[in-house]
């Protein structure tokens, strides 16, 4: 009963009509703490020290009044290029009052820091530490910044997501409710408190939270309470994978959870935030829980079929019709590029090999919570059962599958006299990246003959002007291919799997579609020629932009991300490796481009030395004895850094900043 009254309060909030009028100025509210906060005119310089805000901000599409952020704002993508003037924990206010913002969103751990502020600009708190709070705070944004259009498509889908939740969880009987606990902490067990957002996440997914009696963000948990809960299901994000060696220990283990290794680790962005994706990770994580109950076809509530269509522009004669199809399979948002031709047409996939008399291709996303259902039913049946729902012919249809949202696609076309190419690409890298010939392939088919493996993630399909012979056609995938491993390279992307050393070459499960086409016929498409150039070139663009879309990636992205990219962060080093001033100093200096760039030069260096490419870091040496004898104005010890899970120029390049700093004091 206590689910269901979440939940229905929930959608009553999430349904509520807005005022058909925009917010009148001088504007009265109030925030967080009971301030009355009095705008006298909309927000034009906004500063975002709160992730949670900023991701509401930029959902609702006010990007341009957004001046300054954490560097812990990646998603939406539309934060990157933004003056980051810290992180959520440690903001430098000398960065922000440089910025002169008329508005300064903060949480609670801000308000000592930001007293200088007051009169002289808006300071306002709103900290979501209920999911209502959030909605609360969504629609007060939509009011102030006049974009309660926005806001309600946002709250509608939300709104969708958690009464199909509701429905196709209202049927587990109390005995099956799962028992859930989100996983916190390195060395010792946290969860949130009782009263936390993430425990009505776990009550909104139909399943059993923790009841220890303790309220706030972060609370500990005894081995008592551990066993008495008995979590048959765990989940955590990031840093919460190191918890798992703690766990392992005797009596920590003694839980159904630990025995069935039933843990999942889930973006951060949708765990940790009451913002713009509550029925999103509420469906992702119940479909998680329930996972067999979700993938019975039996117990599926909506009817399977097409629920919106869009057409797009590709200007290709042989293209008869290219649409954007959302559908509902499996009781889930799915989303397909169609591209149907006039006439058949043979194409060359990666997916299924050469296949002729083809009347359509295409690529079909299906979201999180659908991720499983291929592996039950393998490959065939997934693709027959979607292909059915869209009202496609398996014998005349050749398409790809993905994990990364249509909403995100790519369309790129380059050309050069009459010869055009488009490309079409989704790309998600977050975690599913290898770098092929290091990385170990955990797939040995001889002992999966009845399995079979995700579909792609990064997908290509190209699609030419020209008519290419099936040999251009099968070059065109090794010109698709190493575009794709360039634009990978070029971003610095990093192997999931050995991320510290390891540049991404792809993912381990990208796919590659090309297209015959119609026109003059062309037999080759190497690097040497136009149509190899032009695919390349649609490619690496394509997948940039893609790959910027889904992740939030892009070249520029800061210094503080590239290093969470390899499992560490500045803050990290700094608390391991110094005092705690130390480890605030050190991020404050990643702000300086000067010491920045340092560390971004550090990166590039240690890739070629793993790869013995750089033989003698002699010259590195004395760049980092340089920089920390500037850093300290005189003469310093080297600290050396000994944590071998960084790579040794990394410890070099820290080990010289932190020495720096130390020296400071002295």
């Amino acid at each position: 009963m206590k689910k269901i009254a979440v939940v229905l309060l929930l959608i009553l909030l999430f349904v509520q009509p807005f005022p058909c009028i925009s917010a009148d100025f001088p504007f009265t509210f109030t925030d967080s703490t009971g301030a009355e906060i009095t705008l006298s005119k909309q927000p034009s310089h906004v500063v975002s020290l709160v992730p949670t805000v900023t991701e509401m901000l930029l959902r609702l599409g006010v990007e341009d009044k957004i001046i300054g952020l954490t560097h812990h704002s990646v998603l939406p993508p539309e934060s990157a290029g933004k003056n980051v003037i810290g992180g959520f924990f440690s903001p430098d206010v000398d960065r922000v009052a440089a910025l002169g913002p008329d508005v300064i969103f903060y949480a609670d751990l801000h308000r000592d820091k930001l007293e200088q502020f007051r009169g002289k600009m808006v300071l306002i708190n709103l900290s979501s530490k209920t999911l209502t709070d959030s909605i609360s705070h969504l629609r007060l944004l939509a009011d102030v910044f006049d974009k309660k259009e926005a806001a309600g498509e946002i709250i509608n889908e939300e709104n969708r997501l958690l009464d199909l939740i509701d429905k196709k969880t209202e049927g587990i009987t109390a005995e099956n409710k799962q028992r859930v606990m989100r996983l916190m902490g390195r060395t010792s067990v946290m969860t949130p408190g009782e009263d936390s957002f993430q425990n009505e996440y776990i009550r909104a997914a139909g399943a059993i939270p923790p009841s220890f009696g303790k309220k706030g963000a972060v609370v500990p948990v005894t081995l008592a309470e551990w066993q008495e809960f008995d979590p048959q299901f765990l989940y955590g994000c990031g840093g919460d994978r190191e918890i798992l060696e703690f766990i392992d220990q005797p009596g920590w283990r003694d839980v159904k959870a630990v025995q069935n290794k039933n843990y999942y680790f889930f973006p951060c962005d949708l765990t940790c935030r009451a913002a713009t994706h509550t029925g999103y990770f509420v469906a992702w994580l119940a479909a998680s829980i329930y996972h067999d109950e979700f993938s019975n076809p039996e117990k599926q509530v909506l009817p399977e079929e097409i629920v919106e269509r869009s057409p797009i522009s590709l200007d290709l004669d042989y293209v008869k019709v290219a649409e954007i199809m959302k559908t509902d399979i499996r009781d889930f948002r799915n989303k397909s590029v169609r591209i149907e031709f006039n006439k058949p047409m043979t194409v060359i996939s990666t997916l299924e090999g050469q296949r002729d008399n083809i009347l359509q291709v295409g690529n079909h996303y299906f979201p999180p919570p659908a991720w499983g259902l291929d592996h039950i039913d393998g490959l065939e049946k997934f693709k027959s059962h979607n292909l059915n729902i869209l009202g496609l012919s398996p014998e005349s249809t050749s398409f790809l599958f993905t994990g990364a949202d249509m909403d995100n696609l790519a369309i790129v076309k380059k050309s050069f006299k009459e010869m055009e190419v488009t490309a079409l690409i989704t790309a998600g890298v977050a975690g599913n990246a290898v770098r092929m010939a290091h990385d170990t392939g955990a797939y040995y088919e001889p002992d999966h003959l009845n399995k079979n493996t995700k579909p792609g993630t990064i997908n290509i399909m190209v699609l030419s002007n020209m008519q290419l012979s099936p040999r251009a056609m099968t070059r065109a995938i090794i010109s698709a291919t190493e575009a794709k491993s360039a634009a990978m390279q070029d971003m610095d992307i990093r192997s999931s799997y050995s991320s510290t050393i390891n540049p991404a070459t792809g993912t381990g499960t990208d796919n590659v579609l090309v297209v015959e086409g119609s026109g003059i016929p062309i037999d080759a498409s190497g690097g040497h020629t136009k149509m190899g150039e032009l695919i390349a070139r649609a490619v690496y663009n394509g997948v940039r932009k893609a790959v910027h879309m889904q992740n939030g990636f892009t070249e520029k992205r800061t210094i503080f991300q590239r290093l969470k990219e390899r499992k560490t962060s500045v803050r990290k080093i700094g608390k391991n490796y110094g005092t705690p001033e130390t480890a605030l100093q050190l991020e404050r200096l990643m702000l300086d481009p000067v010491y920045s760039s340092f560390v971004e030069a550090a990166l590039s260096i240690s890739d070629d030395y793993e790869r013995n490419l750089v033989k003698d870091l002699t010259s590195f040496d004395g760049w980092c004895v340089w920089l920390a004898e500037q850093l300290a104005g005189k003469e310093v010890d080297q600290i050396i850094i000994e944590d071998e899970s960084l790579p040794v120029v990394l410890r070099k390049a820290f080990g010289a900043l932190i020495s720096g700093l130390e020296a400071q004091d002295l």
